[in-house]
């Protein structure tokens, strides 16, 4: 077949259309794995806004100049980036840390993290770099969020103060945590001398009681694996598993760590070396300034432990610290619907404060009773408790007792209470209930958890009442489990109860109520007795 001459130029110019296409496409690609060679060691942050504090969020560096993380720009840039989370901006030694840190090893990031631009602002040497968290808004997301910031495989977690005398010493605990392989310890630690000794702990989070508890565990001998640190330690991280915590550097950086990591079976290695030093001691110059140091880390504590959902920590030399409500306060949930309180739908039972204030009214109420000469006896839910736990069951929200309304006379906080109510020496507060014919005692004005009173009394030989409720439990009885009344172990008091406690709970509940725990609701809200 002849071609033409314009078949020919227009076939000709196809061909080379196609070849520039596949050159550019070519250096195209090139040109991505060219960056994404660089980009293996190196990064770049996020431009800080101009005006006041240099961009709020901003990575800077010395000098408020935007820079790059990471090391060398070329090769395979280093695996670790040294990462101060914990300084006081009165006071703080974060610039000779990098200087000590960047003087031995200068390829290292270092990353110093602060929640809002420190003031008087830091003074960083070169290669070190500031990340504020704090949002601003005119910055992308990216600029304080630290995941974005650390390009480097591991993190080594340091405290303020701190110094590098050995430079291999960041090699070693490398070796150590791959060394560990997939297993469970996720963490390796080195001691800081000089400070207080650090300690390894056994730590065990039970959100569903809103508890952590901290025991002593075996430390001082190298290779030592617990679930928490106690002092002063250098701690090697991988970024990934770092990242991949809620709230990978929360403050006080130790306590939000290691209640995390606990929660998924990590544990953590502590080594006897190498050994980090730490040549400011005391970390503050002053009683004032250590006075300020410990009231900031009270209240960050607090404000952790409120955010997580702990209640009560149970330190290792057994002292209590609480986060929950009071006499003072409100308590811990809100009016509760359909016998279900709210904390039932998270999965979780009654805050340990609470229960802590239920048992101090039962207490309280109980002794004023007894010493008054009002028969009483523990009742429905209350008494199940007793004869199940010993104690008020996990999951309830008050306490119910019975007692006989011919005695109400005899007790001076009963008797006048037709209407209103009283608040007594100790500020617990005593009223009729605006919902029936039975009073109610409440462990404070602001704090609502309370113990109702139920008066009963008898008819040819039923115990009955005037004023009924929607629940089952609440029925007539013969007056033959009450007589006599039996002391029973509740609450680490001795409270009376039924004579046959368990034909009385059946009677009230059903068949094997004592053997088959419920919630009180299970239409909203069943029990799942396999976590039990």
């Amino acid at each position: 077949m002849r071609i033409s001459l314009c078949q020919g130029l227009l076939t000709g110019a196809i061909i080379l259309n196609l070849l520039i296409l596949y050159y550019v496409s070519r250096a195209q690609q090139q040109m991505m794995e060219k960056r994404k060679e660089l980009g293996r060691g190196t990064r770049r942050s996020a431009q800080p806004a101009s005006g006041l504090g240099g961009g709020l969020g901003a990575l800077v560096g010395a000098g408020g100049e935007p820079g790059v993380v990471g090391g060398e720009g070329h090769g395979r840039g280093p695996r670790v980036t040294v990462l101060l989370r914990e300084f006081e901006n009165f006071e703080n030694y974060v610039g000779d840390v990098a200087t000590s840190f960047l003087h031995q090893r200068s390829e290292l990031p270092f990353l110093a993290v602060a929640d809002t631009s420190p003031y008087p602002p830091l003074v960083l040497p070169e290669g070190a770099r500031l990340l504020v968290l704090s949002p601003s808004p005119d910055q992308p997301p990216q600029a304080h969020r630290p995941e974005f910031h650390v390009q480097t495989e591991f993190v080594l977690l340091v405290p303020d103060g701190v110094e590098l005398e050995q430079p291999r010493a960041i090699e070693r605990l490398i070796r150590e945590l791959e060394g560990e392989g997939g297993g469970p310890v996720r963490l390796v630690a080195a001691p800081v001398l000089a400070r207080s000794a650090v300690q390894c702990l056994h730590l065990r989070v039970n959100l569903r009681e809103w508890t952590a508890t901290y025991s002593p565990a075996a430390s001082g001998s190298s290779g030592s694996v617990c679930t928490a640190l106690q002092g002063d330690a250098v701690v090697l991280i991988r970024t990934e598993d770092l990242f991949n915590l809620s709230v990978p550097l929360g403050r006080p950086l130790f306590s939000s760590l290691f209640v995390q990591t606990a929660l998924r079976g990590w544990k953590v290695k502590l080594l006897e070396s190498p050994c980090f030093s730490a040549n400011h001691r005391p970390l503050f110059s002053s009683a004032h300034n250590q006075w300020k140091a410990d009231t900031r880390l009270k209240e960050a504590t607090g404000k952790l432990m409120r955010s997580f959902g702990l209640k009560r920590l149970l330190q290792p030399d057994g002292r209590e610290q609480w986060f929950g409500c009071s006499k003072e306060t409100p308590r811990c949930f809100g009016t509760v619907q359909d016998d279900t309180p709210d904390y039932l739908y998270l999965d979780r039972w009654t805050p340990p404060c609470c229960l802590r204030a239920l048992r101090e009214t039962t207490k309280y109420v109980i002794n004023i009773l007894e010493t008054s000469g009002v028969r009483y006896w523990l009742e429905g839910g209350t008494l199940l408790g007793a004869v199940r736990h010993q104690d008020i069951i996990p999951w309830d929200y008050d306490v119910d007792l019975g007692i006989y309304l011919e005695d109400i006379p005899n007790c001076d906080h009963l008797k006048n209470l037709d209407s209103g109510s009283l608040v007594d020496a100790n500020g617990y507060v005593w009223e009729r209930a605006v919902e029936g014919d039975f009073y109610r005692v409440q462990y404070s004005e602001a704090n609502h958890l309370h113990v109702d009173l139920w008066p009963f009394y008898p008819r040819n030989g039923v115990m009955t009442k005037d004023t009924w409720t929607e629940h089952k439990q609440d029925v007539e009885f013969p007056e033959h489990f009450l007589q006599p009344l039996v002391p029973m172990s509740f609450a680490g008091i001795s409270a009376y109860g039924p004579n046959n406690h368990r034909a009385f709970l059946e009677l009230k509940f059903g068949e094997g109520v004592v053997e088959n725990p419920q919630y009180p609701n299970p239409a909203k809200k069943r029990l799942d007795r396999s976590k039990l």
